[in-house]
């Protein structure tokens, strides 16, 4: 529940409120002043993160024959790096990378994060676990609130900002969505409101232009829901439960998203990509 308050503050401050408010993932003045609040007193941090980096990039071959898709550079760093400075920027430095096709190569680069200014861990697949069996491997670590992202693509997210939506909702999992020209290609997001009742892959008529962008904000229960052993896939085995309990929600972004996953949308992310904002 939220509550109107006057306040009383010096101008210059006021002024640097203001730069905050983009009329996007800041919407006003008091969206800003509710942030830097939650900031100040610690309620809104984020610490833990994991991110998928296991897969083949069979689709990107035959560049994939030899180095990891993670490792694929996008303005001279890796894709994965991309994702770990999302994260760091928002104050998650806890970061476990999931790994398995030329996962060495991925840890002789990124080492144990200090270089980047994170501590990273591994968890290592010795067979394709698919987007949920890796949080298996990690369940020990995820007892608290954490984010997890596919190591494919570029993602522009305020993640503060899909924090607070997420607690507000009282949410078990939250995905970040975003738009397409053409969602058939990706799962396509069923709502009702902001709650999320169905997921549909690769739809011929898409009930919305809105689609998974690879990335959620879990609570650890969302770990009962995921199969003890082997190969599991989240957008399919895991949140279709979620969404029957009412606890699946969507946030809607305005970031810029790149899907890396074929060359030719390779090609375009190295085009157009524009880096993290300010």
């Amino acid at each position: 529940m939220k509550e109107r308050v006057t306040l009383t503050v010096d101008s210059g401050i006021l002024k640097q409120v203001d730069k905050r408010v983009n009329g996007k993932t800041i919407k006003n003045r008091s969206h800003a002043v509710e942030l830097l609040l939650r900031e100040a007193i610690g309620s809104n941090s984020l610490h833990k993160g994991l991110i998928l980096a296991g897969g083949k990039g069979t689709r990107l071959k035959p560049i994939t024959d030899e180095i990891p898709k993670p490792l694929l550079p996008v303005h001279g760093k890796p894709i994965l790096q991309h994702g770990i400075e999302l994260m760091k920027k928002f104050g998650i430095t806890e970061i476990m990378l999931s790994i398995g096709y030329k996962g060495d190569k991925i840890k002789e680069y990124f080492g144990d994060g200090s270089r980047f200014g994170v501590n990273i861990m591994y968890v290592e697949e010795s067979e394709p676990l698919g987007t949920a069996g890796p949080l298996n491997l990690a369940r020990k670590y995820l007892t608290e609130t954490f984010v997890m992202c596919n190591a494919d693509e570029l993602k522009d997210i305020d993640l503060s900002d899909m924090h607070i939506f997420h607690r507000d909702k009282n949410a078990m999992a939250t995905i970040a969505l975003t738009t397409v020209p053409d969602p058939s290609n990706y799962g396509v997001a069923k709502m009702q409101g902001d709650r999320i009742v169905e997921f549909i892959e690769k739809p011929a008529v898409p009930p919305s232009n809105l689609i998974n962008a690879g990335l959620y904000i879990l609570e650890p229960e969302v770990l009962d829901f995921v199969p003890k052993k082997g190969f599991a896939m989240i957008e399919k085995q895991v949140f279709p439960k979620i969404a029957s309990l009412g606890k699946l929600y969507g946030y809607h972004f305005a970031g810029q998203w790149m899907d890396t996953g074929t060359l030719d949308r390779y090609d375009k992310a190295i085009k157009e990509w524009k880096g993290l904002s300010k």
